[in-house]
């Protein structure tokens, strides 16, 4: 009963949101550093400054389609929270020792393409870049925590955005294939679980994969969507081939979608979206092809993907060892939407359900949402299962002593890891570990706020950068140090 033994305990972060060390090491740029912050309670949207083909310069919110021939920059009188982010960069070894004093025996981190090849396709790696990874997973070790690398993860090279229209383009594949090879390579024997893509599912935008018109060109989008399949299938196959012992998985942004009522036109819907908005990029990496569903919405549209001779038997070989997956809330969706509240959560927005609350942030809070994907996923895959991302984004006081009492996110953190507990002893699920997202404070990826805090330690720092970026230790910090070191069985 309970947690089984070995089970996977730690924490994940983002290099784009966390690492900072903006060009310091031979890094190049990546199109989230060209992403200035915003303000996700007033509205006050993030933006991408641009200078247009025809010479002239503007810019759209970090979501928008950017118009063909356009090439995002960083304008040097603007601030760009990743620039230092909380500077995990300069405080690693600090930072690594407080995850080990928590209890972690897992730590998820990704690695940023462009410090590994500046321009994501330079004819020889970065050494100082690989250098710097190398030197974060012996520090893991020597913890025994173990590192479970993203591979990707909303960093699309910028020059292979500007010049290349990011994953729209296969020369994008050949230099993410060289990338894999890359690392896996020289991180043979220091890390062995990996995922490919983060959040595969959440986008095809300028922001998180360097695509210009993903609104207004469908077949961009959909031949984006192939390449990322394409590129994850890839890291697979050259994981294995490289090191058999790796342990490949996806990731996927996977809230909980619920129908409306009982009405079976808003089943339906449900279903329809679920398909589109998850399961579809679970059916092809974990299946290895289209499902029909998918086939047919292409064939209506009258999309035909451009593939390379072997690209099929690729991705039916390039099927991943595990299922990964962020759940932060859910929502429910209606054939007939009209006068019912939207609400967001991670990206995707859906309807409010009148049976749960929110966060400040307008987050749905669902923790038996989570028994049921984790039931869902299951029973539809049968695969092994980590959630690499769930947490509660809020805003955090710093009492005059020094404390932060965060209860709030124990409570929503109990309540979780509760419903995980249900569904590995009650429903038999095959759940290996759980990397809460932000376990230390980073920037919103959504919003670029610091305010939007999600972590157990605390970094000073604000929405304008003001702060010296020490650190220090949440109350439920506390907590989850307890939950740990018990396997998951003290959760009072």
């Amino acid at each position: 009963m309970g947690f089984p033994k070995g089970f996977l305990w730690g924490g994940a972060t983002a290099a784009n949101q966390y690492e900072g060390g903006y060009i310091s090491g031979g890094k190049g740029l990546a199109v989230a550093d060209t992403i200035t912050g915003g303000d996700g309670i007033h509205g006050i949207q993030r933006k991408i400054y641009l200078e247009l083909a025809d010479g002239t310069k503007t810019s759209v919110g970090n979501r928008e389609e950017v118009p063909a021939g356009a090439k995002a920059y960083v304008d040097p009188d603007v601030y760009y929270p990743s620039h230092v982010a909380t500077d995990f960069y300069h405080h690693w070894k600090e930072d690594i020792a407080l995850f080990a004093e928590m209890g972690m025996n897992v730590y998820r981190l990704s690695i940023n393409w462009t410090r590994i090849f500046p321009h994501g396709d330079d004819e020889v790696p970065n050494e100082e870049g690989l250098q710097f990874y190398e030197d974060v997973f012996k520090e893991c070790h020597k913890y025994n925590i173990e590192p479970l690398v993203t591979i990707y993860h909303f960093d699309c090279p910028l020059y292979l955005a500007n010049e290349y229209d990011g994953w729209v383009s296969r020369h994008t594949v050949d230099a993410f294939e060289k990338y894999c090879r890359t690392i896996f390579t020289r991180y043979k024997g220091l890390v062995k679980y990996w995922l490919t893509i983060n959040e595969i599912n959440i986008n095809t935008n300028f922001m998180m994969n360097g695509v210009h018109e993903h609104i207004s060109n469908k077949q961009n989008a959909e031949q984006c969507r192939w390449h990322l399949f394409v590129g994850s299938a890839l890291a697979v196959t050259i994981g294995h081939e490289i090191d058999p012992n790796n342990f490949i998985g996806l990731m996927i942004a996977h809230g909980a979608t619920y129908p409306y009522s009982c009405n079976p036109e808003d089943v339906m819907c449900e279903i329809e979206t679920a398909h589109t908005q998850k399961w579809f990029y679970g059916d092809v990496l974990c299946r290895g092809y289209y499902p029909a569903y998918k086939v047919k919405e292409l064939e209506r549209e009258g999309i035909v993907i451009h593939k390379e001779p072997g690209d099929d038997e690729l991705l039916k070989k390039g099927v991943v060892d595990f299922y990964s997956f962020s759940y932060y809330s859910s929502a429910t969706y209606a054939a007939h939407p009209e006068q019912i509240k939207q609400v967001e959560g991670n990206q995707v927005r859906g309807l409010q359900n009148p049976y749960l609350k929110a966060s400040e942030w307008g987050w749905t809070v669902d923790p038996v949402g989570l028994r049921v994907n984790l039931n869902q996923i299951y029973d539809r895959y049968q695969l092994p299962m980590m959630i690499v991302e769930n947490g509660l984004g809020a805003i955090d006081k710093v009492e005059e002593d020094g404390s932060i009492n965060d209860d709030y996110r124990i409570d929503y953190m109990r309540e979780h890891i509760l419903q995980m507990k249900k569904a590995i002893e009650i429903d038999g699920v095959d759940l290996i570990g759980y990397t809460p997202w932000g376990h230390i404070d980073v920037v919103s990826a959504g919003t670029g706020e610091m305010r939007k805090r999600y972590g157990f330690i605390y970094v000073d720092k604000d929405d304008d950068g003001n702060g010296d970026l020490s650190r220090s230790r949440k109350k439920s910090f506390f907590y989850m140090q307890k939950v740990y070191k018990s396997n998951g069985e003290d959760l009072d």
